[in-house]
């Protein structure tokens, strides 16, 4: 079409729009609606059992040694990408298909500096910077695992525009951010029609966001019935970069917490806020030169690739090779990526704790007696115990049976152990009696504030503002201000001996309510 070539699906409006106008064009008449449907219907035909087979690719692909990135434009023209370089090219090997909701990316330009992005993301730290940077540099990667950027920050952070901007860099959209799916569906639709998918304004995360989160950013399917059918089935397979914004902490499991980039975003002061149209401007001004710096990036990570060798392989490996192969273009010392990133990872064990009730009484158990070991029953009626000496009973949320203590400690052991407590779950005795041992490995965190500063800190004296949404089967909400502090609560003095096991409890096998 016009000298280039284009891909459309055989459902889409856009194809039954130009079959519809080369008629007109030709016969000047309206073509008939049924037999616009039987050309197309001859056409699906033709192409499943006559024509070749072609994977089609939206925004980023891989073929060979290149990737290439389409930059959204009538002209159908691309970004080619190698390790030598990058090229704006008129046509490519690979086919790309455009959603409704697609817009251009800009003409990319040489000779810029990703500094000069830093003025339009408000963000408080270099090290939040050197994260969000990174997301960009992942994001344009053709394949998954993709890290998920969490936004956080008060009213007047300018969180929305710095995931308007983010987006506008990789995956520009008309409607850039969006509200939470309804259901997991809604989620794979969303993110099979764009390649970053963000939610804006999320007041929590629910379990089933969470699990559907992670399976997006490192891949995962979803299946299910196919509309209008009785046995018919649609099955999603996508991973996609993820941008979520809110003014708490969204993050809160571990597993989430895994694939998360957390940034905090200070309140904007009077003196500095400016002009949304004026933001926008400025940045019109600069996006080309940022668009060729991460190009710059991408090509550096292709051709550095091979040669990274980190200490440790950390979660989320992939990501971290490839920024780390890549930094050198944006003028950072060796090692600047990772440093960071290692600061957002004990940052994140520590979240998951202190937005856990059980995480909080486990690390406090650890702290002041050392070691414990028994079965779940007696841990979950030691903590009781604890509970009632405090005066604060059942009003203080603990899972409701030994099985759930069981599985939920199981979930949060990895982040225990980051910051120093190590559970070991084992089976004893000749009857394989379940127990579950808690011991002190070393010096225990106690707080985000003492594994470093990132815009707003906060420690074990505010978690009593910091509590869990109702309907999480995990998430429990955080006990009164001052249970845990000053000896009163799972400490030393307050649990002097374990409470024996209710009888017929001799396992935590029961999951009846207690």
């Amino acid at each position: 079409m016009a000298g280039h070539r284009e891909t459309h699906s055989l459902k889409s409006d856009g194809l039954r729009d130009w079959l519809t106008r080369r008629y007109y064009e030709r016969y000047r008449s309206p073509a008939h609606p049924q037999a616009v449907q039987a050309v197309l219907d001859t056409l699906a035909a033709r192409a499943r059992f006559e024509g070749q087979e072609h994977p089609v690719f939206l925004r980023i692909a891989e073929h060979g040694d290149a990737i290439y990135v389409d930059l959204g434009s009538d002209t159908w023209n691309v970004v080619e990408v190698t390790a030598a370089g990058w090229r704006v090219a008129d046509s490519c090997p690979v086919r790309f298909r455009r959603s409704r909701g697609m817009s251009p990316l800009p003409m990319p330009e040489r000779e810029g500096s990703i500094d000069e992005l830093r003025p339009f993301v408000n963000v408080d730290t270099d090290d939040d910077f050197v994260l969000l940077v990174a997301w960009l540099l992942g994001a344009l990667r053709p394949r998954g695992p993709y890290p998920i950027l969490e936004i956080n920050g008060g009213q007047g952070s300018a969180k929305t525009t710095a995931a308007r901007i983010v987006r506008a860099l990789v995956d520009p959209s008309t409607s850039p951010v969006r509200a939470e799916p309804r259901d997991t569906r809604d989620l794979m639709i969303a993110a099979t029609n764009c390649h970053c998918v963000a939610f804006d304004n999320l007041s929590y995360v629910p379990t089933w966001l969470s699990d559907a989160l992670c399976r997006l950013s490192t891949g995962g399917g979803f299946a299910t019935r196919a509309l209008y059918t009785d046995a018919g089935e649609q099955t999603f397979e996508v991973q996609r970069p993820v941008i979520l914004t809110g003014i708490e902490d969204l993050a809160t499991r571990g597993d989430l917490l895994d694939r998360v980039l957390a940034l905090t975003l200070p309140a904007v002061s009077a003196r500095a806020r400016r002009p949304e149209a004026d933001v926008w401007r400025d940045f019109d001004t600069v996006k080309v030169r940022l668009l060729g710096v991460l190009l710059d990036a991408v090509s550096a990570s292709m051709r550095n690739l091979n040669t990274v060798d980190l200490p440790e392989l950390p979660r989320m490996a992939d990501f971290a090779q490839w920024v780390t192969a890549g930094e050198s273009a944006f003028g950072w010392e060796p090692g600047t990526f990772l440093a960071a990133y290692e600061l957002n990872r004990a940052q994140a064990h520590v979240v998951a704790i202190e937005a856990s009730s059980l995480g909080l009484y486990i690390r406090d158990l650890a702290r002041d007696r050392g070691e414990w070991s028994g079965t779940a029953t007696e841990l979950l009626d030691t903590l009781e115990h604890g509970l009632e000496f405090a005066g604060f009973g059942r009003r203080v949320s603990l899972p409701r049976s030994p099985n759930r203590l069981s599985a939920d400690l199981r979930r949060l052991a990895p982040n225990l152990m980051a910051v120093g407590v190590e559970i070991t779950f084992a089976r004893v005795g000749r009857d394989g009696v379940r127990t579950i041992t808690i011991r002190s490995a070393g010096n225990i965190v106690s707080s985000v504030s003492t594994v470093g500063t990132t815009g707003e800190s906060w420690s074990a004296d505010s978690r009593d503002e910091r509590q869990g949404q109702p309907g999480e089967g995990s998430s429990l909400p955080s006990p009164p201000s001052g249970a845990l502090d000053g000896g009163t609560l799972v400490t030393a003095s307050a649990i002097t001996t374990p409470v024996a096991a209710r009888s017929g409890e001799e396992t935590d096998d029961r999951s009846g309510p207690r």
